[in-house]
């Protein structure tokens, strides 16, 4: 974990985004904080990591998502020398969705 990033502002941020509750809520609160290029920013970096993790080419992933090489490989490297953000995310995602199909 980054411990420059470790500061009770940043706690107090995630612990706000803890109490978000819906999609809309989301929604709502990150285009308050956010500039809407942010937001596309941020939300193209998820997708280039779920197509790297389903075995998609740089090549596939930057037609798909408009991503350069330069975010592809960020993204790689976070995959694969990361704190295991991602793979918490995608793992809860999928037990989610198979929740909802039960």
């Amino acid at each position: 974990m980054n411990n420059k990033l470790r500061k009770p502002s940043v706690d107090q941020f995630f612990d706000g985004v803890l109490c978000l509750t819906t999609r809309e809520e989301c929604y709502q609160f990150f285009e308050d904080v956010c500039t809407v290029n942010e937001i596309l920013s941020l939300a193209q970096r998820f997708e280039v990591a779920r197509m790297l993790r389903s075995g998609k080419t740089y090549l596939e992933i930057s037609e798909a998502t408009g991503a350069s090489t330069a975010t592809i490989s960020r993204v790689n490297r976070s995959l694969v020398y990361s704190n295991d953000g991602y793979q918490i995310v995608f793992e809860r995602l999928a037990e989610k969705q198979a929740e909802e199909k039960d």
